[in-house]
């Protein structure tokens, strides 16, 4: 009897030491694909990058290319206007000037998908930076940057964009790849304060921290203490703050372009980037009245993204911060 019990301990014992700890990032993982919202949100933006990469394979027409005499046609289930009759061929009608809409929205999804994702390399860049310094060294340093912070912060965003997109609308930097490359810059000078300022009330509750002080003690390079130290510490913040900031971005190009100061137009057939979902809002804009479906389906996209990156953004805050979630 003795040494049945004392098997079944020593059996007890060893599935405790053979289960492995779930690790954070494993609970986070967990989390979030029991969020449904955002497990549809996932499938939702994969589903955008997939049709921004395999956009030429997918469309059926050149999105640049103009039919004469196919102006305007409306999409294939719309037959009551004896006027202006659907064409098979452009399953969600045509533009003024004869182009498929259908083939435009696949190819506008890269502009929005890059515009989202792209200033985020100089948001994180700069905002992680000032706001790691700025909190870890603190004094008169911190007071500088977080006084400069505020300054780019007090500036009105969409104003600000726009004053630099005109200034230099007309010049290389500017027209570089369409204007891209400017609404780059702009949406990213304005929007790291609120990472910045993030980052830095993080690493002043951190670098109080025991792991930190003993790093200190024994002599470790500051450097090396953001680094392996501080940083990780701060990532999830930092990329709920990310996520967030995404769909911010696609609004304010698509809110830039509509205005007519954001990404250029492009008539060249082997353009990869030949418009954006807020030209086509623009577009479907002026013609409301003759062609409704060309303001309809660019901003049922935009916002069928932006509700995706939401959701996702949502999905990962609760994740990485079981406090908020219940458990």
């Amino acid at each position: 009897m003795a040494t049945t019990v004392s098997t079944r301990n020593k059996a007890e014992r060893l599935d405790l030491t053979s289960t492995k700890p779930r690790s954070l990032w494993g609970d986070a993982r967990r989390r979030l694909l029991r969020n449904k919202a955002a497990v549809i949100g996932i499938v939702v933006v994969i589903l955008y990058i997939l049709i921004a990469i395999f956009a030429p394979l997918l469309a059926p027409k050149n999105p640049v290319e103009q039919t004469a005499r196919n102006s305007l046609r409306p999409p294939v289930w719309v037959t009551d206007n004896p006027e202006r009759q659907p064409n098979p061929e452009n399953w969600l009608g045509t533009d003024t000037n004869g182009r498929d809409i259908f083939s435009r929205l696949l190819y506008a999804t890269r502009i929005s998908l890059i515009v989202g994702v792209a200033p985020q390399v100089i948001i994180l860049a700069i905002g992680v930076t000032i706001g790691l310094v700025s909190g870890f060294v603190g004094g008169w340093l911190d007071n500088l940057l977080m006084r400069c912070t505020e300054i780019i912060a007090s500036f009105p965003d969409l104003l600000f964009i726009i004053t630099l997109s005109i200034a230099f609308r007309d010049s290389w930097f500017g027209k570089a790849f369409n204007g891209l490359l400017l609404i780059f810059v702009a949406l990213a000078i304005i929007s790291w304060t609120g990472l910045a300022r993030l980052v830095r009330g993080q690493v002043l509750s951190l670098k109080e921290k025991e792991f930190v002080e003993a790093a200190r003690a024994l002599g470790v390079p500051t450097r090396t203490i953001l680094a392996r130290h501080i940083l990780p510490n701060t990532l999830a913040p930092i990329i709920v703050a990310t996520s967030f900031s995404i769909p911010g971005m696609i609004l304010a190009e698509a809110i830039l372009t509509f205005l007519g100061v954001g990404m250029r137009s492009s008539v060249e057939p082997s353009n990869p980037f030949p418009t954006s979902l807020g030209q086509m809002m623009n577009e479907g804009y002026n013609n409301l009245s003759s062609g409704p479906w060309m303001l309809f389906f660019p901003v049922v996209m935009i916002s069928l993204l932006v509700l995706a990156f939401t959701f996702v953004g949502d999905g990962l805050r609760d994740a990485l911060d079981p406090r908020d979630s219940g458990e």
